[in-house]
């Protein structure tokens, strides 16, 4: 994962744009999580404390929410590093304890290869306050065509164009 210099927030650390409807990070989207992302130009890392709300079985956080989340920063990450979007075709998550709603979580994310633009492998872990890794995944993501991301860059509250570059079509 990133080296923990890179991990501690420090004035490198930079938000990420956000999305109008996004169910992670969207700012008008009145049931989704409402995260902001942040990066320091190589990782990616979100906090998040689930609600009892998030739960599947009583005192434990739904798996699928996390996962989602950890699709969110590794899919960023990607953005990140290469200026432009891919989506998940793969997302193998190693779920290791179960997560408490109310326990404040590091979910962050790096590029681990990229493979001519046209398969991304990226990598994330979901850590507790007190170091503990909840959930660790390995993903493969596909880029995304241009004409499509030119309709996802609509969403986007502001310019995203410091962190992806409007695509050529």
């Amino acid at each position: 994962m990133c080296p923990p210099e890179r991990t501690e927030r420090g004035e490198a650390w930079k938000s990420l744009p956000v999305t109008r409807g996004c169910f992670v990070c969207g700012i008008e989207n009145p049931v989704g999580l409402g995260l902001t992302l942040l990066s320091d130009g190589r990782c990616v890392e979100v906090l998040v404390q689930f609600r009892d709300e998030h739960c599947g079985f009583t005192g434990v956080v739904h798996g699928g929410l996390i996962s989602t989340v950890l699709d969110e920063v590794m899919a960023w990450v990607i953005g990140v590093n290469t200026r432009s979007f891919a989506f998940a075709a793969e997302l193998n998550v190693r779920f290791l304890r179960s997560v408490p709603p109310g326990v404040p979580l590091k979910v962050r994310a790096e590029l681990t290869a990229n493979r001519r633009g046209r398969l991304f492998l990226t990598r994330g872990d979901v850590l507790g306050p007190d170091g503990v890794v909840y959930a660790e995944a390995t993903g493969k993501f596909l880029p995304i065509p241009s004409e499509r991301q030119l309709a996802m860059l609509a969403d986007f509250v502001g310019d995203p164009s410091p962190w992806i570059a409007k695509p050529a079509v």
